[in-house]
């Protein structure tokens, strides 16, 4: 998994400089965007919605702290990037953030993005449990099920009752969810045909998985296909024909 950054110094040479150490040893960081300023580094981390953002205190009007409290939200890290700075180091190491003093040093680069990564996965254990607590806490009522969907970027979770189909690809699956959304799982049909055969879903062909809810009918014809609320025709295997009908039934 690779982690969205944005990098803001005011300093040219030292964008390209933290640029090519990041490619060079950090395979973790996928770089989306550089920035010159405070308020150019602001729109950025709102367009782009990072996971790491390296931060230049220390630049003409605007320091990076005065950035850091402009944004509505924090929902990235933050590594230093700074020339020695009495008062700037000492309210970082205060406030236990990462910090890396300018000229880089390779190591610490690789060690401070390490911490990144194991935190960022903590964040996601501690995410996947929180369903589960919340699943155990409803567990009477499916409607307000979700389940965990990991994508290469993230770990989204999905209300059941959204989820309309499930179409698979090799070890792949694409969820089609409500409102026109996709994502892309790699995990086989075969896991999610177990999580979700009791909220209503049907294993109608061997790469494909229907939510029992969005559809419109069993149409015979043609060889016999699912037709959907949103008029998508779901193939049917010749085998489940009986189940699928039954199903249907009940």
């Amino acid at each position: 998994m690779k982690l969205k950054t944005v990098l803001i110094d005011d300093e040219q040479h030292n964008l390209d400089n933290l640029l090519q150490l990041l490619r060079l040893n950090c395979p973790e960081v996928e770089i989306c965007a550089t920035a010159k300023n405070a308020d150019e580094g602001r729109r950025l981390i709102i367009e782009h919605k990072p996971e790491l953002v390296f931060l230049d205190i220390q630049m003409p009007g605007k320091n990076g702290f005065d950035l850091l409290r402009s944004l509505p939200s924090y929902n990235f890290e933050v590594i230093f990037v700074t020339a020695f700075d009495q008062y700037g180091i000492q309210a970082v190491k205060f406030a236990a953030v990462d910090y890396l003093l300018k000229p880089v040093n390779v190591d610490e680069l690789q060690a401070a993005v390490t911490r990144v990564v194991e935190k960022n996965l903590r964040k996601k254990e501690n995410l996947q449990l929180e369903n589960l607590i919340q699943l155990l806490r409803k567990q009477h009522n499916k409607d307000e099920h979700r389940v965990a969907l990991t994508t290469l970027k993230e770990t989204r979770f999905i209300f059941t009752r959204d989820i309309i189909r499930c179409e698979s690809s090799n070890n792949y699956c694409t969820f089609y969810l409500a409102h026109n959304e996709k994502l892309l799982v790699s995990r086989p049909i075969h896991e999610f045909e177990d999580i979700l055969r009791d909220y209503g879903f049907i294993r109608c062909h061997q790469s494909h998985l229907v939510n029992k809810k969005y559809i419109k009918s069993l149409v015979k014809e043609d060889g016999g296909y699912l037709l959907l609320d949103n008029n998508t025709q779901i193939p049917i295997s010749r085998n489940k024909k009986e189940m699928v009908s039954n199903s249907l039934k009940g």
